[in-house]
């Protein structure tokens, strides 16, 4: 896959870097270039088959003779997967070594390109631009080498201007290396489980560690060595503007108006003085400064109040996380004129917005936006994509499915999502980044042995993101202290570059905040007991759909659990993959094949991941005040920590967050019994009314009560506790409703709970009988979307339990990815009638009409159709589609 090609203005502020190498006079136009990003005719090959040098390689006389076509931006694994040279390593066992050699992690390589320079870049400096590279990297135009890179996160930036002619093709060639220490993995299998996370690559520092393998990846045999972002060319005069920096502030309590400051570093690059004048301007603001720099120097232009009152706003549109407000964006236009033509520019999104740290009332870390707490809810990120395959697209898909899920952060772990597009996503979305430097801990690794290479990397990762309005703080270590000289050096440089935010040393200590799971299944009344105020890893296995399954291994593998399982992360290791299947079965009784388990497998995920979110509210900010699950967002096609699979399709853990985690929610205390209304907001709820109803298997009421609810802002309220009737059937189940003064339904919660004595016996679920649900269905087409409208009747005596909507294309059958549900895996009491909007791109279904299959614990339908769209029963994932299995595990091989 390619990552979507960027419009100019954002990345012409990326033109900082070399020295320039002469003067070049500027030219006539008054407006910068358009960059150009080269994306195509990128050709790789070993280096050790290649015997001449990079001058020659990077010459028109240089006639590549077997090279493979490459991807770029891409990994060598993905550019060779492309090419047919290896198989989907994702899939089944296809990345054992005897499959894909281990060996790509230790081969250098060359990547060629031949490409034209713009005519209209005439008279001005030409720019190459890297904005990734893994692990380090000669770069050659035109026979010259135009410069060197190290470390996956450093930009490299190169003038080319005397090496290149406008309107003339040049070539461009790069060797890149892979990490010195990419280690020795360990193989995931039933026998030996998942092994020791990480190892020896953590020495190298600036690189996706994690790809040796851990208990969530497999490992990936080039250790994502290659050019995995974007390269361009680009333009300038003789003065570039370089990093600039915007920091808002507001007069809290007040929010009616805010102080923006901008600075910005101006960069001579020419033999010769200049004077010109920086002008930028956002919403109705507009400033200039007169600038003077001597030859190969710069100069640092501050754009404040004290100085310019205009940028003294008033009624700002400000930036929140999700569920708290819009997340507004102002850009800012910077441009730096010479002679009344522009020698560069730059477009900066920022947000309007002030982060805090601390509270009067609590020693714990306690984020707060524009004055308002923010009970954190959030998702830790491993690697955005095993192999870096993640276009815009498909990322925005992941954010997405994260906002409704009703999260307000991402905890980018060891900082292996690192990319423009992840920040940016993350603004739109209103979605707080936890963002960390490059160290695991350090019982998963050494500590980095080129210190100079991980604080370049450091500097060029905080320089190039920091205007982002998302991150809320950077944090040094995963479970553990950096070194001191790494420590010291970074609270430096965040005292330089980093005037806003907070610097978090361990993500496991300080401030209140504790990492280290549990990481397995456990019983909702478990999430309960705690006594740290800010979890940052807490998790739980997470089964994907039937359908993922037979999507991510070959058929023969299916009904047996075995190494293909264990190679998907379902093995021995900290989520007890292979004490599950006894949990499942002693839980809700013996597993007949893999579609049971996977019905019984949807109840678990729901049961834990809402727990883990509900009893983190059961003390909102007395003294929790955040948890993030370990994890969110799958590497790879996995069976563990996620709320939906690596093809993108939602599980109920998605759906058991999206609960969980509403800003106005009411749940039942799974540990006390108690009902409690959980205000996330800073403002109360007052003449509110709950319900509670509690029926048996049968359907029918045991026990009704009502509450008068007034919930103050930001606490949880306790309604008080549930009178349990003598009447309840072995298993039996608990609604609850949250009515605002008008009536308005603001949260509901359905529970399924078995008596105390067999608490953990949810075995007679099974004798649910069958409810077809009646169904009507509406499809609506939007511009590039399609909205499909599916409203549910069960018109039964019987309880419908956890009903799954999944959409595909009506003709193939195939899945429709990614798609957005309004609510999935809901249960429907007696004459309860629910509604459920689906929302996918039109392209998607490729001209096909939409078809809603549906499934559940108990649940059939009645097949109904509409204008380009239709209702009908999930056949393949009923239990008895499939023969008897038992669903064994087998041994070691």
């Amino acid at each position: 896959m390619r990552m979507r090609v960027w419009g100019s203005a954002l990345v012409l502020s990326f033109v900082a870097g070399s020295v320039g190498l002469g003067s070049v006079a500027l030219a006539a136009s008054s407006s910068v270039p358009e960059s150009v990003t080269l994306s195509a005719g990128w050709q790789l090959q070993d280096a050790a088959k290649v015997t001449q040098a990079g001058n020659a390689i990077a010459s028109a006389k240089f006639k590549p003779q077997g090279w493979y076509s490459a991807t770029v931006p891409g990994t060598v694994l993905t550019s060779l997967v492309n090419a047919g040279a290896y198989p989907e390593p994702l899939y089944g066992e296809n990345s054992r070594p005897d499959k894909i050699p281990d060996s790509l992690a230790r081969t250098q390589y060359w990547y060629r390109t031949v490409f034209e320079v713009p005519k209209t870049y005439a008279g001005r400096h030409v720019w190459l631009n890297l904005e990734g590279i893994n692990f380090s990297a000669q770069v050659w135009v035109n026979g010259t080498q135009a410069g060197t890179m190290k470390g996956a996160f450093k930009r490299g930036i190169f003038d080319i201007s005397t090496v290149v002619k406008p309107g003339k093709r040049a070539v461009l060639a790069v060797l890149v290396s892979p990490q010195p220490h990419p280690g020795v993995p360990h193989e995931h299998t039933i026998r030996d489980g998942v092994g020791k996370n990480g190892g020896i690559t953590a020495i190298d520092g600036p690189t996706f560690l994690s790809t040796i393998g851990w208990d969530w990846i497999p490992a990936i045999r080039d250790r994502d060595t290659g050019i995995w972002q974007k390269v361009f060319l680009s333009a300038s005069g003789p003065v570039v503007i370089k990093d600039p920096l915007v920091t808002t502030d507001l007069p809290l309590p007040k929010t009616d108006t805010a102080n923006v400051s901008v600075q910005a570093r101006v960069e001579n690059v020419t033999d010769a003085p200049q004077k010109g004048v920086l002008k930028g301007s956002f919403g109705d603001v507009t400033f200039e400064q007169s600038v003077e720099v001597a030859a190969h120097s710069s100069q640092t232009v501050t754009v404040d109040p004290k100085n310019t009152p205009a940028m003294h706003v008033d009624h700002p549109k400000l930036w929140w996380p999700n569920g708290y407000g819009p997340q507004n964006m102002y850009t800012l236009h910077l441009s730096f004129e010479v002679d009344g033509k522009t020698s560069d520019d730059k477009d900066v999104s920022f947000g309007v917005r002030k982060f805090t740290y601390a509270v009067p009332d609590s020693e714990n870390l306690t984020i707060s936006v524009n004055g308002v707490r923010v009970f954190i809810r959030g998702g830790n990120w491993g690697l955005d994509e095993a192999m870096k395959r993640n276009p815009r697209e498909r990322l925005e898909a992941q954010i997405r499915m994260h906002q409704i899920a009703n999260l307000n952060l991402i905890r980018n772990w060891v900082g292996q999502s690192t990319s423009e597009d992840f920040y940016e996503l993350c603004d739109k979305y209103g979605i707080l980044v936890w963002d960390e430097f490059f160290q695991p801990n350090p019982s998963d690794g050494p500590d980095p042995d080129d210190f100079d290479t991980y604080m370049a990397n450091v500097r060029d990762k905080i320089l190039r993101f920091r205007n982002h309005a998302a991150i809320v703080l950077w944090c040094a270590r995963n479970e553990g202290y950096p070194p001191k000289k790494i420590d010291d050096a970074l609270r430096v440089l965040m005292t330089e570059l980093e005037p806003t935010r907070l610097y978090q040393a361990n993500s496991a200590d300080g401030r209140g905040v504790n990492s280290h799971g549990p990481y397995h299944w456990r019983t909702p009344r478990e999430f309960y007991v705690y006594d740290e105020a800010f979890k940052t890893e807490i998790g739980s296995m997470s089964v994907p759909t039937l359908e993922s399954i037979h999507g991510m291994m070959p058929e023969k593998d299916w009904e047996t659990i075995n190494d293909d399982w264990a190679q998907h992360d379902f093995a021995k290791g900290a989520a007890d993959g292979d004490k599950y299947p006894a949990m499942i079965a002693d839980r809700y009784g013996k597993v007949a094949n893999l579609a049971d388990f996977v019905r019984k497998s949807q109840l678990a995920n729901y049961e834990a991941f809402r727990a883990m979110y509900e009893g983190r509210n059961a003390k909102l900010f007395h003294p929790t005040t955040g948890v993030i699950t370990w994890m969110s967002n799958p590497a790879q096609p996995s069976f563990v920590w996620q709320l939906y699979h690596h093809d993108l399709e939602p599980n109920s853990a998605l759906f058991a967050v999206k609960k969980a985690a509403e800003p106005v929610h009411i749940q039942l205390n799974e540990a006390n019994g108690e009902v409690q209304v959980i205000n996330n907001l800073d403002t109360p709820l007052e003449s509110a009314h709950a319900h509670l109803a509690i029926y048996n298997l049968d359907g029918v009421v045991q026990y009704q009560h009502d509450f008068d609810v007034s919930a103050a802002p930001s606490l949880a309220t306790t309604l008080g506790s549930v009178e349990w009737p003598s009447t309840l059937s072995a298993v039996h189940f608990v609604k609850l409703e949250l009515r605002d003064a008008t009536g308005k339904l603001i949260s509901e919660n359905f529970y399924w709970r078995a008596l105390p004595e067999h608490q953990d016996d949810l075995k007679a679920l099974g004798s649910l009988p069958v409810v077809t649900l009646g169904a009507s269905v509406i499809r609506r087409d939007a511009e590039d979307k399609v909205f499909v409208t599916v409203t549910l009747q069960n018109t039964g005596k019987d309880i419908a339990l956890m009903t799954h909507l999944q959409l595909r294309r009506k003709r193939s059958g195939e899945r429709v990815l990614p798609v957005y549900y309004s609510d999935n895996y809901v249960s429907l009491l007696p004459n309860e009638t629910r509604t459920i909007t689906i929302e996918a791109a039109t392209a998607d279904l490729k001209g096909e009409d939409a078809l809603v299959v549906l499934d559940g614990w108990n649940v059939g339908v009645t097949s109904a159709t509409s204008a380009g769209a239709g209702v009908e029963a999930n056949v393949g994932a009923l239990v008895d589609h499939w023969r008897l299995t038992g669903l064994p595990t087998e041994g070691a091989r």
